[in-house]
């Protein structure tokens, strides 16, 4: 199999690059270079990692550490594997497929914001490490006893993953409670025009009376339970139509 243009990252990640037959023995790990990487990261953003700065915090040169790392790309590919780790291994065990799913959407959250910077890094084509593909593992496998179909089983997880990186991204650019941020930004510019935007106008002035946590910050949570609930119900009307089916057969 071939990977393109990937292919020096997918050998890093995958541990198949080879491996210089003479010269000294490495004096770094990847797991150190990724590490201090990510530490610039979480410290500054993704912009401010570079071989220099990397090989300044282990007290190596610039050019040395590319016996390791053949690439900025390579290096961030190998940032984002470490950053996002392995999915909890606790939900393999949890009863159901949305039990399952809801744990996944959850951590896969924390992981992001645990780390922003891997939010713009894990967009667009890019060679993809074993921690990552395992997340879709345990996602694609929580559907395993459902009737989805398989190309149904790899959209879910596409939505899901969306949905959580779209949630994930709002907060990580605006801190904590960012839909009272947005609230708070909508109500100044609409409520003085409500003649203009009557329908926000109404919807803010029913959340202010509500209380002040009404409708806010719940995004996660609503979207999720929306998806999964439309989920719910593709999964058991397919069961309905197969138990129809099965009690006409045996009628006749």
């Amino acid at each position: 199999m071939t990977f393109g243009e990937h292919t020096a990252g997918v050998e890093l990640l995958w541990g198949t690059r080879p491996q210089p037959k003479r010269g000294p023995k490495p004096a770094l790990s990847l797991d150190q270079i990724a590490q201090t990487a990510i530490d610039i990261a979480d410290a500054e953003d993704l912009g401010a990692v570079s071989m220099e700065q990397i090989g300044r915090a282990l007290n190596f040169t610039k050019m040395s550490l590319y016996r390791y790392v053949p690439g900025k790309k390579e290096l961030i590919a190998l940032m984002i594997d470490r950053a996002l780790g392995t999915p909890p291994g606790s939900m393999t065990a949890m009863p159901g497929w949305r039990e399952r799913l809801d744990f996944w959407a959850r951590a896969m959250f924390d992981a992001f914001l645990a780390h922003p910077w891997t939010l713009p890094a894990t967009v667009g084509s890019r060679p993809i490490g074993p921690n990552e593909l395992l997340w879709a593992e345990y996602a694609v496998a929580a559907l395993d006893e459902t009737p989805l179909s398989p190309a149904q089983k790899l959209d879910t997880v596409a939505v899901l993953a969306g949905h959580v990186r779209g949630i994930a991204s709002q907060q990580a650019a605006m801190g904590n409670q960012p839909e009272e941020q947005l609230g708070a930004m909508m109500a100044g510019l609409a409520m003085p025009r409500a003649d203009r935007f009557p329908a926000i106008a109404r919807t803010i002035a029913a959340i202010a009376a509500g209380g002040p946590e009404a409708g806010q910050n719940q995004a996660l949570d609503f979207g999720l339970n929306r998806i999964l609930d439309g989920l719910s119900l593709i999964i058991n009307e397919d069961h309905l139509m197969r138990s129809g089916k099965e009690r006409k057969r045996q009628r006749s």
